[in-house]
């Protein structure tokens, strides 16, 4: 299944799109757009599957993501359960980037912002002091009517331009330009390992489920994504501990062997080496 193509940039009443999303289900699937989106999460944690990255979401996130580059959330299961405890709330805007006319972006002073648009391609995760500041410019663009709207907009993308911490996630290797075939077989792979990653899954059974032989399966995993199954099941199942330390229900081991983690050695490694930080470290931070 290749991702679902939207069309999300505005109406013929606005030119770009801005709400407030309260519901963790909006478009929470594999997809892409034309537009760009910038989204910002107040409130709202879960995995974050944008291009070949795949990492935890938390409150106070904010990215941006490039045109046609395929994302989704996939929300923490409290939000379903309980969502007067943990209310989701997610200010979302989609715009083009000749948004403001043809002409404005080609001037000279916007040199900065042709190249993040350029650097949107991969996703910018926007990180550091200047979150603050572009959170609050993101609050008012939703928030505001008429010109003001627009001019919020531009102030806001010119200080993401500035942003020194801003990191890119999809790796440059990355290109969804496939043919149809792989394309779906790639999304096969993708769906089997976020449905059965808590348990071993073997060389054997995953090159099942793409329909190859184990070697031809090494190889166009590793030519289409740049990494290797080993490394992008472990990167499921780390983003898988993140969420439930978040939510600090579980001890540590537990957490572990839920995430799909056979040894506790091995888990501490491997959630260091994507993390930085030790599980115990990465709690810490959130409490």
């Amino acid at each position: 299944m290749k991702p679902q193509v939207l069309n999300v940039s505005g109406d013929s009443f606005h030119s770009f799109g801005a709400r407030i999303d309260t519901m963790p289900d909006i478009n929470s699937r594999w997809h892409c757009h034309s537009a760009l989106e910038l989204i910002y999460f107040k409130k709202g944690s879960g995995t974050q599957f944008i291009g070949d990255s795949v990492k935890p979401f938390v409150n106070g996130d904010i990215v941006l993501v490039g045109k046609n580059l395929p994302h989704y959330w996939r929300f923490s299961q409290i939000s379903h359960v309980n969502p007067s405890d943990s209310p989701v709330e997610i200010y979302v805007i989609h715009f083009n980037e000749d948004f403001w006319g043809k002409d404005l972006l080609g001037l000279p002073e916007f040199a900065e912002v042709r190249k993040m648009f350029e650097l949107s391609k991969q996703g910018l995760q926007i990180q550091g002091k200047d979150s603050e500041k572009i959170s609050s410019f993101i609050k008012q663009i939703v928030n505001s009517t008429g010109p003001k709207k627009i001019s919020l907009l531009i102030d806001c993308l010119a200080e993401i331009s500035r942003c020194k911490e801003a990191k890119n996630l999809a790796t440059l290797g990355f290109l969804f330009e496939l043919p149809e075939t792989e394309k779906e077989r790639l999304q096969s792979i993708h769906n089997y390992t976020v449905k059965n990653f808590r348990k071993k899954i073997d060389l054997k059974e995953i090159a099942n489920v793409a329909r190859v032989s184990p070697n031809s399966f090494c190889r166009f995993f590793k030519s289409t994504s740049r990494k290797t199954f080993t490394q992008f099941l472990s990167e499921i199942r780390v983003g898988q501990a993140c969420k439930m330390l978040i939510e600090n229900k579980l001890s540590v081991k537990e957490i572990c062997f839920e995430s799909g983690f056979c040894n506790f050695t091995s888990f501490h490694r491997t959630f260091r080496k994507i993390t930085g930080k030790s599980p115990l470290a990465y709690q810490k931070s959130f409490e």
